[in-house]
This record gives structure tokens, sequence and C-alpha cells, in this order.
């Protein structure tokens, strides 16, 4: 009986393991975020870099790309596209409110499809 308890016991164990999912720390994304310049650049970063969890964010002028490094266990992409959009700037995922697109400095002002 006792033994039979033991491997009923092992067995839950083992698929409660296998269900959770192992979060990254130091997950790779690339992503495409609109701006124009310099100014853009240094607020696309500054809004990833208000999430917790972000160790990295590099947006390039010329591509458009933001590539970041993130710690899955305290954030996802998803809501560094939040914060970015929030900021004014359109993600391929989150389109910035008309508010705060209209915040932004009038050379900042990209054109929106």
């Amino acid at each position: 009986m006792k033994n039979m308890v033991a491997v009923l016991l092992m067995a839950i164990v083992g698929f409660s393991a296998q269900g959770q999912e192992k979060k990254n720390k130091n997950a790779k994304y690339t992503t495409e975020i609109n701006g124009n310049c310099e100014q853009c650049q240094k607020r696309i970063q500054k809004a990833a870099f208000s999430v917790s969890g972000v160790k990295s964010a590099s947006w390039s002028i010329e591509t458009h790309q933001l590539s970041l490094i993130i710690n899955e266990e305290k954030t996802s992409l998803s809501d560094v596209n939040k914060a970015i959009a929030k900021a004014g700037h359109d993600t391929k995922e989150v389109k910035a409110t008309k508010e705060d697109y209209d915040n932004l400095h009038f050379c900042c002002q990209y054109e929106r499809l």
C-alpha cells in the first residue's frame, strides 16, 4: 500500500513538472518599431528599459529594428511593445494611440499606415 502511494505521488509530481513552462532569462527578440531619428531612438530605448526585465534594448534608425534581450520570468515582448506604443511609437503588434502619437515632436512623427 505504501509503495502504491509513493508511485502515485511520484507520478503526480512528474506530470506537474512537465506542465510547467521554463522561462528564458536571456530571451532574444527583434521587432519592428516606427520612428525617424536619434530622438526617436532615445525615446524607444528608454521606453523599453522602463519595463522590468529588459536587459538590453537597441533600436536601429536605418532598419527600424529593435533588438531586445529580456528575462521572460519578469516580462514579455508584449509588455515591451505596450510601453513603446505608450511612448508614441507604433510597433508591429501594438499601435500607439492618436494622442500618444500626436505628443511626439514634429520631426518624430512618421507616416502611419
